[in-house]
């Protein structure tokens, strides 16, 4: 797998393997910063740890890249990442078409079949 072109480019598409992938790896990394952030005491009053907030911070561009391809997986443009900001319904739509709706089946208009 390229790593460059999954993290960086707004092009192409992945299936839902490699979107779980990232996702899993995301949460992993927060998990152990978070730990960190507790372990030397880089948690402000709120809770929010400094150093798992600057990695959020990084991985916005890498996970907007994520979710553009696996729209584009799906046969809709990137920008249906926007969803997400509808409370509740916005989340759960996001959800079941990144995660557990199979992509489009053969070339569309984004690419090959990530799964041919």
């Amino acid at each position: 797998m390229d790593w460059k072109w999954l993290l960086t480019s707004f092009e192409g598409r992945i299936n839902r393997a490699k979107f779980w992938a990232f996702v899993g790896v995301f949460v992993a990394i927060s998990i152990v910063l978070a730990g960190i952030d507790g372990v030397i005491g880089t948690r402000t009053s709120d809770g929010v740890g400094i150093l798992g907030s600057i990695f959020a911070l990084i991985a916005i561009y890498p996970a907007i890249a994520v979710y553009a391809k696996r729209w584009h997986d799906r046969g809709k443009s990137g920008w249906w990442t926007l969803i997400i900001l509808i409370p509740i319904v916005g989340a759960i739509w996001f959800l079941i078409e990144q995660g557990i709706l199979r992509g489009t089946q053969g070339a569309n208009r984004f690419g090959p079949d990530p799964l041919a």
